[in-house]
């Protein structure tokens, strides 16, 4: 079963085996400046659940992307011409990634759950917050050149609890534990730099073979997009820079890292006058790690 804004969980809730059962009020429906969620496509879901990774082409408008290209350059050639609290993507008009509407589409279906106190009590989200944390962000400025080849990760359904590097899933409804998002703010020509994927190895039962190890394996895929795009990534899933980056333009792009507000893993956290100039709801991206009544009203 499906509603506008994520696939309905066959899943236990906490007590006595109660499912968890979920309507389009447990679910955000709009991010922080008042626009509406967009929802995946059956197509993207099932692409994402099979191969571990999907893109999301065209998301910027040209005015959103020039503003976000220069920001991003100024801050990896110019960092102290920024103040010290906004040095990081957060700190301009990437900020605005972080609860894009597509984004929040994918982090309803794949990295939130509906989790109540098994007694009717509000889930973890509603339209003052959000049911998943960013627990990391960074910028990539990539010029033409080598990269270090360094294929990680992997057989996600065989991690144990506490490792967030997980993909769980049965019939209607999957999780992708720790999920990565890379906004392409340049265009990234396929076989010429973009990230590699071995598609499907977050769900293996098997260890990589050796030729996982040589980037010219037929088990390495990569993807192109135009600027603007989001590649969207479940850590469960193989993957590495690719070996060069081989493009007459640098490689330009924003990584956000989401999380259950119960899970982290890195140690990071933005800077907390940031955090209190950002929006309300965006705020709540940022909120302590735990689930028992972990949300706001």
């Amino acid at each position: 079963m499906t509603n506008q804004f994520g696939s309905q969980p066959f899943a236990f809730n906490k007590d006595l085996g109660a499912p968890v059962l979920a309507t389009e009020k447990d679910f955000t429906q709009t991010n922080s400046q008042g626009q509406s969620v967009v929802p995946l496509t059956q197509e993207q879901k099932y692409l994402f659940d099979t191969q571990g990774w999907v893109v999301l082409p065209n998301l910027l408008e040209a005015d959103e992307l020039e503003a976000m290209t220069a920001f991003i350059t100024q801050l990896h050639k110019e960092p102290q011409s920024i103040p010290a609290y906004k040095r990081s993507p957060l700190g301009g008009p990437t900020q605005e990634l972080a609860d894009h509407p597509a984004i929040l589409g994918f982090l309803n279906e794949f990295v939130y759950m509906p989790y109540t106190d098994g007694a009717n009590g509000p889930t973890l989200a509603n339209e003052n917050c959000y049911g998943y944390r960013l627990e990391m962000s960074a910028h990539r400025y990539v010029e033409a050149g080598p990269n270090d080849f360094g294929p990680h990760n992997g057989n996600g359904e065989m991690r144990l609890p506490g490792d967030q590097h997980l993909y769980r899933c049965f019939p209607g409804k999957a999780n992708a534990g720790l999920v990565r998002v890379l906004w392409e703010l340049a265009p990234v020509v396929k076989d010429r730099g973009g990230t590699l994927f071995i598609s499907g190895s977050h769900k293996a039962a098997f260890r990589a073979p050796e030729s996982a190890w040589d980037p010219s394996s037929s088990l390495w895929e990569s993807y192109e997009c135009p600027a603007g795009s989001a590649l969207i990534f479940t850590e469960g899933v193989t993957h590495s820079a690719a070996t060069s980056w081989d493009a007459d333009h640098p490689r330009i792009s924003v990584l956000m890292s989401y999380n259950t507000v119960g899970g982290r893993w890195h140690h990071w956290d933005p800077d907390p006058q940031l955090v209190a100039e950002m929006p309300a709801k965006r705020q709540t991206l940022f909120r302590p790690i735990y689930t028992d009544n972990n949300f706001v009203v």
